[in-house]
């Protein structure tokens, strides 16, 4: 039987977490195939969720007390609403961590994805 696709590994990862963390994070993959229907879906590194537009947008991480979205060229994207929280000392990568209760605000958070491509189909 041949692997199951990425989108498939991802279903699995959400049904494994029948908690917030999976609803937060089958939410969040909504938002940003609404951000970008021309969005890839990977699974890297052991089973990370990975979503990819001519490069790495963002990955989405579970751990036992919240949902990290890592943004590979995150310090290069513009972040009026300041959803970025973690990950804010290096030069490259930005993330949001969710916990349980937090509200994402959707709209900021499509924009960062469209940002995020429109860095990615920028590059030399």
């Amino acid at each position: 039987m041949p692997d199951p696709t990425p989108s498939a590994q991802i279903d699995t990862r959400i049904a494994a977490h029948p908690d917030w963390r999976g609803t937060a994070l089958a939410h969040v993959r909504k938002l940003i195939h609404q951000a970008d229907p021309q969005v890839v879906e990977e699974v890297k590194w052991r089973g990370v969720p990975v979503w990819s537009h001519a490069g790495i947008l963002c990955t989405g991480e579970i751990y036992k007390d919240k949902l990290k979205l890592t943004f590979a060229k995150g310090a290069r994207l513009g972040d009026p609403a300041n959803l970025f929280n973690a990950s804010l000392e290096g030069n490259t990568r930005r993330a949001i961590d969710l916990f349980e209760g937090d509200t994402l605000d959707e709209q900021a958070f499509k924009s960062l994805i469209q940002n995020a491509v429109a860095v990615n189909l920028s590059k030399p």
